[in-house]
């Protein structure tokens, strides 16, 4: 039996067995932040938040959390920044192995690239859509590779992606986009282009999908509470209705939700961020 002091929900045991759908990772790993800090912050936020969100879907009529969600034990992120990554990698790919689908809580955006692979060893192919602000496809950031300014290059060595909401890159990073007509949905062009989410859905490669949120992909408005907030963010229904879709298209098989850093007494974004948690396990759970 999966246990922690805190759970998703704060649901009853008996959605914390091995017949769960769903298992949350709390991953509260922050090492390579390069301007607001506070993302180890960030799992603890969301699971205290969730318990204040209503277990009714009103767009789904239903109560997704009857398909099971367990929480398992906070990831130990002491140690060296590859110690970490092997756990997650360890950690995420058992979870997936055994037939669970991951959610993983971060802690800053690094921790995407071995959760994926987690996932990926377990399932075999695999496509990840990436929500965020940043394309994060920068080879090293501040002399590491394991930056979360390079989550997504790390990702691309291995895996397709589609990135959507990017609207802070620098020129290399555009300068490989341009090149290898790489599939990134960009702010500015969203925000004039309804037919973004058709294509976006037709650029994935694979059956299975890893989803990726950069908590930042949200305009600031709605989010604040972020490393690097950026302007011109997705809307929550932007965000919610392609995920939507996304779940009834394809099979989502992991995802997780970074970068949240929390304030204390300004508490919107962490229930943003736990109930955005909330709408991908009911979409998930209703289409698959």
């Amino acid at each position: 039996m999966m246990t922690t002091i805190q759970r998703y929900f704060d649901l009853p045991e008996v959605h914390a067995g091995e017949d769960a759908r769903f298992v949350i990772v709390p991953v509260p790993f922050e090492a390579t932040t390069s301007y607001g800090e506070g993302t180890a912050r960030g799992p603890a936020a969301i699971l205290t938040a969730s318990r204040y969100v209503e277990l009714y879907d009103e767009e789904l009529k239903a109560e997704p959390f009857t398909a099971g969600i367990a929480t398992a034990q906070t990831l130990d992120v002491t140690g060296t920044p590859e110690d970490v990554m092997a756990r997650i990698e360890e950690r995420v790919g058992g979870i997936a192995a055994a037939g669970h689908v991951p959610i993983v809580l971060g802690g800053e955006h690094s921790i995407t690239p071995p959760a994926v692979r987690g996932v990926a060893s377990a399932v075999g192919d695999i496509t990840v859509v990436q929500f965020d602000a940043h394309a994060d496809l920068r080879d090293e950031y501040e002399g590491t590779k394991l930056s979360h300014a390079s989550a997504m290059a790390r990702v691309r060595e291995r895996f397709p992606a589609v990135q959507i909401g990017i609207r802070s890159l620098s020129k290399p990073e555009a300068e490989w986009i341009e090149r290898d007509k790489l599939p990134v949905f960009f702010g500015h062009q969203i925000a004039r282009d309804a037919g973004w989410m058709e294509r976006a859905l037709a650029a994935i490669e694979t059956p299975n999908v890893y989803l990726t949120i950069d908590i930042d992909a949200l305009d600031p408005s709605l989010v604040p509470q972020t490393g690097t907030p950026e302007p011109g963010g997705l809307s929550w229904y932007d965000v919610t209705k392609f995920i939507k879709m996304l779940a009834q298209r394809k099979r989502v098989v992991g995802l997780d939700l970074v970068e949240l850093a929390p304030q204390e007494g300004h508490h919107a974004a962490d229930f943003i961020a736990a109930k955005l948690v909330y709408k991908c396990i009911g979409f998930i759970a209703s289409a698959q």
